[in-house]
């Protein structure tokens, strides 16, 4: 998939910017003075299966059908992508929905696990109405997939260039899908790191790519749900730029996928399943 680093704030899709330009009073260099800044969007998205409403999440207006997809996949709200029909995107009354259908012999196992409340931008399980919908445990990743710090240092400078909103605005976070050999081959941003995950997962489905073929690089903590969310695709690596949590790493380690935190240029931080980091 080609990537360019140009900063597009477009979004013909969605309708509206993923990128406002505000005007604002700043001081630096000793003086105030009157300047432009680029804050990111952030719109209530809501998903709808069958036409039945499912829950509202706060996103950035860009790439939201592959957010839709993704989430739907990720939260193992269908066993498998081939159960999901179809989804598309309205905005014609001014919001953004996300009309999503899944098989009908699936609907009945998704209204059971259907969610009423909000999902804030920061939040990856908002609105779960169990502890058995918020702590899942997906199966075992497959063993194989192997990478060396080298690659993944260069993978870490790529990154910085592929990330043309983060870049104007400050404020998002990026999931990128990067190769065994340590290319960069898709980056998804958004003002939520689940969101930003989703966004990831929903584009590698879409275009029938193999999740065997390389791991998940992010900008963020490696908190459990982002963890279940990798897992459950069956990814093999996850590879985060800011700390885990305790059970992100148990989980981890139940699931055999390797798990990288604090991953910088100078250091690395492995917390489960070495092996696949050479």
């Amino acid at each position: 998939m080609p990537l360019s680093a140009a900063p597009d704030t477009s979004d013909t899709a969605s309708g509206e910017a993923p990128l406002v330009t505000l005007s604002v009073r700043r001081w630096r260099g000793g003086q105030w003075t009157e300047a432009a800044d680029n804050v990111a969007a952030e719109v209530p998205v809501a998903l709808s299966y069958n036409s039945i409403p499912h829950v509202v999440m706060m996103a950035t207006p860009r790439d939201l059908e592959d957010m839709g997809v993704g989430f739907t996949v990720s939260e193992s709200l269908v066993a498998d992508y081939s159960e999901l029909r179809q989804v598309a995107l309205d905005t014609t009354s001014g919001t953004h929905e996300l009309r999503l259908s899944v098989e009908g012999s699936r609907l009945s196992a998704l209204l059971e696990r259907r969610r009423n409340l909000t999902g804030r931008t920061g939040c990856g399980v908002c609105g779960a109405e169990t502890v058995e919908d918020a702590i899942r445990y997906p199966p075992p990743v497959a063993p194989g997939g192997e990478t060396t710090r080298e690659s993944l240092v260069l993978a870490l400078r790529r990154l910085r260039e592929l990330q043309p909103l983060g870049a104007l605005a400050g404020s998002l976070h990026a999931a990128a899908w990067v190769s065994w050999a340590g290319e960069v081959q898709c980056v998804r941003e958004d003002v939520g790191r689940h969101n930003a995950l989703d966004k990831l997962i929903g584009a590698k489905l879409r275009a029938g790519e193999d999740f065997a073929q390389g791991y998940v690089l992010v900008t963020s903590r490696a908190s459990y749900e982002m963890v279940q969310k990798t897992a459950t695709l069956g990814i093999r690596m996850l590879v985060a730029v800011s700390a885990p949590t305790a059970l992100g790493v148990a989980l981890a380690q139940d699931c055999g996928l390797t798990l990288v935190g604090f991953a910088r240029e100078e250091q690395q931080v492995v917390y489960s399943h070495p092996q696949r980091l050479r």
